[in-house]
């Protein structure tokens, strides 16, 4: 059973995480950046301790964050979404620390942040995935991957793209070389 919780992060879903925790009798540790001293999550937690650097930089110092957690006495760290909730070394550091951190183990946040490995972990379980190809490194095998398609629209994504950025559609063979080069 969980003790005593920092939530490494802000806002509402911080304020979700906290009732939670406070439903079940843990004590919640809330971090915060100097420009968000005043915000509303602060006030749902048990106490609350200031990060050294401002703004999203300041939730993403994992570091910070386990010094924290570690000086208050926190068993476990809650990384909500977005920020370190995708960080394999974020839940990696935390271990070493000896803190649990409530999230996905470090190898399952490996596999999702690749794309082509959840793929292949997805064909594996003969959970159906959509129709796509294995890296393209060029414009050219792009185009030859649109013209085996029959000319049908295609979606090029960014490997290593992230929150969708990496992503275009091609409707036309003429937007094919735009579209990867972005």
């Amino acid at each position: 059973m969980l003790s005593k919780l920092l939530i490494a992060n802000r806002g509402e879903i911080a304020i979700r995480i906290a009732r939670t925790a406070t439903d079940m009798g843990i004590e919640t540790v809330a971090i915060y950046t100097p420009d968000d001293a005043n915000s509303l999550h602060l006030r749902h937690m048990t106490e609350a301790h200031e990060l050294p650097k401002s703004g999203v930089a300041g939730y993403l110092d994992g570091e910070a964050v386990i010094d924290i957690a570690r000086r208050t006495g926190c068993d476990s760290v809650h990384p909500g979404y977005g920020f370190l909730s995708e960080h394999a070394n974020f839940a990696r550091l935390c271990a070493a620390a000896g803190l649990i951190y409530v999230g996905p183990y470090p190898q399952t946040l490996d596999t999702q942040g690749d794309k082509m490995a959840a793929r292949a972990f997805a064909r594996n379980l003969d959970v159906p995935v959509i129709q796509g190809s294995d890296v393209l490194l060029s414009s050219a095998e792009a185009a030859a991957f649109y013209t085996a398609k029959g000319g049908a629209p295609i979606m090029l994504k960014a490997v290593n793209g992230g929150g969708g950025r990496g992503m275009r559609v091609v409707e036309t063979a003429e937007d094919i070389e735009a579209a990867f080069a972005l």
